[in-house]
């Protein structure tokens, strides 16, 4: 029995938050005295693949295929779950990025696994027992899960666990399935990038703004604080709805769900569905003139004040740091 990590690419490069899976995965088999392997699809360098040794994977599957060139749910799921069964893998970890929120639950259906999605923390072995804490109700609770099955389906929230190196020497293998027809039912066929920017469920470290900004000729202030952090920037709900922001920026419930590792709330009052959205973040920062601000409930840090006062202060502190 092993552990099996499906290692997402873009454009043959490996995303922070998979070395950060393939260390979960590696603490796993650790735990279970196994050995992990990773499954890489599609056009990947070998150096490239050969870097995932250094995070604990002994073994890398690589499966280069024009037809897997771009990302399709449904031969993609095929796909790892075929490397499951060629592994005898006990355990298949995934990233809960936005293709991992696809791919898991249909991997789980072809293994017929058990799944936890959102998993924050290594499971625990209790009593014979596989616990795994989750993220649940859109992040304002946990939930222990028991995994009760043979083969078991974990998607890691990004950011929750780290990446730990634990050097081995891998070993790349070519792996070619058999892919069916049904299983490209629908291709995609190219891929435009709309910005070079961090993508925000990436992101170590958010920058946020909401409608205390007063309108969008004051966003200069909040990218350059973004630039001097190397954060990533976002928005709230109505500020994306006023097209003060694009709606990509726009995190929270109905946008994107995020974790980041620092996540500063500028002028933001702290809805409900917003909150929901950005409280897995590790250390939350709110800058508000209402001292009543519900986002000051659930802050780690708060600064009251006004965010034409405060936040031209922190760059100026920053540019001071950084000389």
């Amino acid at each position: 029995m092993s552990v099996l990590v499906y290692v997402e690419q873009v454009d043959g490069k490996f995303k922070k938050s998979v070395f950060e899976a393939v260390s979960y995965a590696k603490a796993i088999a650790d735990i279970q005295g196994s050995s992990l392997t990773a499954i890489s699809i599609g056009n990947v360098g070998e150096a490239e693949l050969k870097e995932l040794g250094k995070y604990g994977a002994s073994k890398v599957l690589n499966v280069s295929n024009d037809q897997l060139k771009n990302f399709v749910n449904q031969a993609y799921a095929s796909v790892i779950a075929e490397a499951a069964k060629k592994e005898n893998a006990a355990v298949v970890v995934l990233s809960n990025s936005f293709s991992g929120k696809g791919l898991a639950p249909r991997v789980a259906v072809k293994l017929e696994a058990g799944l936890v999605d959102g998993a924050v923390e290594l499971p625990k072995l209790d009593g014979g027992q596989f616990l795994v804490k989750k993220t649940a109700f859109s992040g304002k609770a946990f939930a222990i899960t028991e995994l009760t099955s043979a083969i078991k389906v974990i998607a890691l929230n990004p950011n929750a666990f780290g990446v730990k190196e634990s050097a081995v020497e891998a070993t790349v293998e070519a792996f070619s399935p058999e892919i069916k027809a049904t299983d490209f039912t629908a291709i995609v066929k190219e891929i435009v990038r709309a910005t070079n920017k961090v993508s925000l469920p990436d992101a170590e470290l958010v920058v946020s703004a909401g409608r205390g900004l007063k309108g969008p000729e004051n966003w200069g202030m909040i990218e350059e604080l973004a630039n001097l952090l190397g954060a990533a920037t976002a928005c709230s709900k109505p500020v994306s709805d006023a097209d003060w922001r694009p709606h990509s920026e726009h995190v929270g419930q109905t946008g994107i769900a995020i974790s980041p590792n620092l996540y500063i709330a500028i002028g933001i009052s702290g809805a409900i569905q917003h909150l929901a959205g950005v409280s897995s973040s590790k250390v939350i920062v709110v800058i508000n003139i209402d001292p009543e601000a519900p986002f000051f409930k659930v802050a780690d840090y708060g600064i009251v004040g006004d965010a034409f006062v405060v936040v031209p202060k922190l760059i100026e502190a920053l540019k001071a740091h950084k000389g």
